[in-house]
């Protein structure tokens, strides 16, 4: 199993402090509508306006703290097997959680244009996770396992994008995941997009002020997502059948999850 860090120093454990989850039928609803509303005109006071350091209504963010460290209880778990597939998928759900705890520390602190473009990283993780372990070829995962050099960076710039892999587990993955992943795709990936690039959205929500329900929302958004990349983590751990944990838990808080659609 491999080591993730955590506040600079190295853990044994593979998602050590980076669970999470939802309740059950969150699949069928994750981002059904996005939460990046039109932005409002531009104010006559050219300065921005961020949240204090102090933040109020912090109590999601600190929900979400107790519900990923329930979540790690379930999610630690040894491989089911030591192929190159698996061992890869296992990265790449971790590297999601793991942007999943960057993007809540971010929001709690009220930077929420450098959250979102976390927030996009942890949605790719996700579906690259989902994606080797359901739909990719072998010869695609030995590239992702090569030691890294130009050569080998070479080799991956022809990887399917985000587009390819989601479709690809059209065919290749649980239906659910599908589903989840093509909702918040459709109705978050442009706005995502433009928090990345230094579009509108970003231009204008740092200018006018960021509302505390917009930094709710993307939490639940990003909760959402790690949840899926906790039920995928006790796949990879051999261990389907607690992702019926992994749901009643995320059901004790259900002010962290997307809501009812």
């Amino acid at each position: 199993r491999h080591r993730l860090p955590l506040d600079g120093v190295l853990c044994d454990s593979r998602y050590e402090r980076y669970g999470i989850v939802h309740r059950s039928g969150i699949l069928s609803r994750i981002a059904a509508s996005s939460v990046f509303s039109e932005p409002k005109r531009f104010p006559e006071n050219l300065i921005p306006r961020r949240l204090e350091p102090e933040m109020k209504g912090s109590e999601i963010f600190e929900a979400s703290d107790d519900l990923s460290v329930e979540l790690q209880k379930l999610i630690d778990l040894p491989l089911c097997d030591s192929s190159a597939r698996v061992r890869i998928s296992d990265v790449a759900c971790s590297l999601s959680l793991e942007h999943w705890h960057s993007a809540r520390s971010l929001l709690r602190a009220g930077l929420l244009p450098s959250a979102v473009v976390i927030h996009r990283a942890q949605f790719e993780a996700l579906t690259r996770s989902a994606w080797v372990l359901f739909g990719a070829s072998n010869e695609q995962v030995s590239k992702l396992t090569a030691d890294l050099s130009l050569e080998s960076e070479q080799a991956a710039k022809n990887m399917p994008q985000i587009a390819q892999m989601v479709k690809s587990l059209e065919s290749n993955g649980p239906i659910q995941l599908y589903t989840a992943l093509v909702r918040f795709k459709d109705n978050s990936w442009k706005a995502l997009n433009s928090y990345a690039h230094a579009g509108i959205h970003p231009i204008r929500r740092h200018h006018d002020g960021y509302p505390m329900k917009l930094l709710h929302d993307v939490q639940r958004n990003a909760n959402g997502l790690a949840v899926m990349s906790c039920m995928q983590a006790v796949v990879l751990g051999g261990k389907p059948q607690l992702q019926r944990n992994v749901l009643g838990v995320a059901a004790k808080y259900p002010m962290c999850m997307p809501p009812e659609l």
